[in-house]
């Protein structure tokens, strides 16, 4: 079949913009580049990869879970069911991360912990960026541990790869916490690709969506060192309520939330107070 006949039977079944970009990625080329290469004939073993394919999308399969892998922060990350799909919001807390690491510590020998880390997008990005940090990444569930693990092996990054509910079974102290932490309310409402597909574990957080900020601040005194740095994403309605949090159980902390490119309430930093 040509690239023209595959697409036309992709767009039959799914989303146009999804059945153009399944179809180049399986043969390897930019999305905008399938227009210039209509009549190709694409290879049988590919041409029925794409079909079936198309059927998992037409069955509300998300494109990342159906293809394997994400792009993150110009990276490719391997990705399934056990993982949350990785989001630009949270590329956006890494970026702001490196601009206050960069402002406030000597990245020399920094040790950094990446807490419910899925595929290890954050961490494994901070260790890709800064290669001089300690880096790392708990998760408590052992499936999303091997796909952590696996991109860590993929991209050659020296970390350490622990299971731990949040801080539960790690001893150590450090200089950053990092998390995007699951903080949607029970019974909240989302797209049904989401609700249907990704782990309940990595969205769900109680009642109000706080619950796993409570426990990660609860018991993290025991983690940081002196001069620490906590960066959290967040809800876009939560950034009174995990300032609050921070402040009850933190002593001696500034505060400081972050708008992501949309205008939203979705990132929050907590330095202690003896910055310099």
């Amino acid at each position: 079949m040509r690239v023209e006949d595959l697409i036309v039977y992709g767009k039959s079944k799914v989303h146009s913009q999804h059945a153009k970009m399944l179809l180049a990625i399986l043969m390897g080329v930019n999305p905008l580049e399938l227009l210039t290469i209509l009549n190709e004939e694409v290879p049988e073993e590919i041409a029925n990869q794409y079909k079936e394919k198309i059927n998992e999308l037409a069955a509300n399969r998300p494109l990342q879970y159906v293809v394997g892998n994400v792009n993150f922060y110009g990276e490719e990350f391997v990705v399934n069911e056990a993982t949350l799909i990785p989001r630009f919001e949270t590329e956006e807390l890494v970026e702001s991360t490196m601009m206050y690491l960069d402002e406030f510590f000597d990245t020399k020998d920094l040790k950094v912990i990446d807490l419910g880390t899925g595929t290890g997008c954050i961490g494994l990005t901070l260790k890709h960026l800064i290669p001089s940090l300690d880096v790392t990444l708990v998760d408590i569930s052992e499936d999303a541990l091997a796909i952590t693990t696996e991109n860590a092996h993929r991209k050659n990054l020296d970390v350490q790869i622990k299971k731990s509910d949040f801080l539960d079974e790690i001893e150590e102290q450090y200089d950053i916490i990092i998390s995007n932490p699951p903080y949607l309310r029970n019974g909240e409402e989302v797209e049904k690709v989401v609700h249907d597909n990704e782990p309940h574990l990595a969205l769900y957080a109680g009642e109000d969506g706080l619950d796993c900020y409570r426990k990660i601040l609860r018991t993290c005194k025991k983690n940081l060192k002196e001069k620490f740095m906590i960066a959290f994403e967040i809800g876009c309605d939560q950034r009174e309520a995990v300032t609050n949090l921070i402040k009850e159980e933190l002593d001696s902390v500034a505060v400081l939330a972050k708008k992501d490119l949309s205008g939203r309430d979705r990132m929050i930093f907590a330095f202690s107070k003896k910055k310099s």
